[in-house]
């Protein structure tokens, strides 16, 4: 197999860990756990179900793993083509990959807080899971910054669908004004998911390409077989 093509079905497996692991970590357990407006029944919930709360921090953990490697192996797919954009994915991917690491310790805070609890638990455990909510929301800023310099990068290289490159970078601006919209225009949910929309299609696209496909013919032509890129 093409050292490229390699590394591309690599970064597409890492990419698609973090897409499974937020989905499971984030939007499912989550829900089952989290009661908005009402502190009580969120702390009953992490007293009942101590195994699906821990299964919440793992996969917020598995959520900062595959995003940070997927970071670095889009910068190893990427750098020939335009190593400053390459950089950039990688950059942005790392940041967003804290944000949602300091997310994983305030849910792991509430779990502890929850199976010791001293002064008012119930009202702790809610003021964690808000601010973990909120990493992730104020994190949407670069997870939309590292989907532009991959549009560019697809645009730049050839390697892929020029319409996936638009895509991305159009996902990618929609998402960083999802970040600004979710806070300056409360109760605009139906149009903060829209925003979301673009992005989701990009992404998937860009998983189901690198494992599907990889990178195209024109990428294989232009590197050598044997020559990896480096970190």
């Amino acid at each position: 197999m093409h050292a490229l093509v390699r590394t591309a079905r690599t970064t597409g497996l890492l990419y698609l860990g973090l897409a499974f692991a937020g989905a499971l970590g984030f939007l499912l357990i989550r829900s089952q756990l989290f009661v908005a407006n009402d502190p009580a029944a969120t702390l009953a919930n992490l007293v009942e179900h101590k195994t699906l709360a821990r299964a919440d921090v793992a996969f917020e953990l598995l959520v900062v793993l595959t995003q940070a490697l997927a970071a670095v192996w889009f910068y190893r797919l990427f750098r020939t083509a335009d190593s400053f954009a390459a950089a950039g994915i990688a950059a942005f991917g790392l940041v967003n990959a804290v944000a949602i690491l300091a997310s994983a310790a305030m849910l792991g805070t509430a779990l502890q807080v929850a199976q010791t609890p001293a002064g008012d638990a119930a009202a702790t455990v809610q003021l964690l899971y808000l601010i973990s909510a909120n990493l992730w929301g104020v994190g949407a800023l670069f997870f939309g910054l590292w989907l532009i310099p991959m549009g560019w990068c697809v645009l730049r290289s050839g390697w892929m669908p020029r319409a996936l490159g638009w895509v991305l970078i159009a996902g990618g601006v929609a998402y960083v004004l999802n970040a600004f919209v979710r806070y300056l225009v409360p109760g605009a949910d139906a149009f903060v998911d829209a925003l979301a929309l673009p992005a989701t299609v990009g992404e998937f696209w860009m998983i189901g390409y690198l494992l599907v496909r990889g990178v195209g013919g024109r990428a294989r032509e232009e590197t050598p077989a044997a020559a990896p890129a480096a970190v």
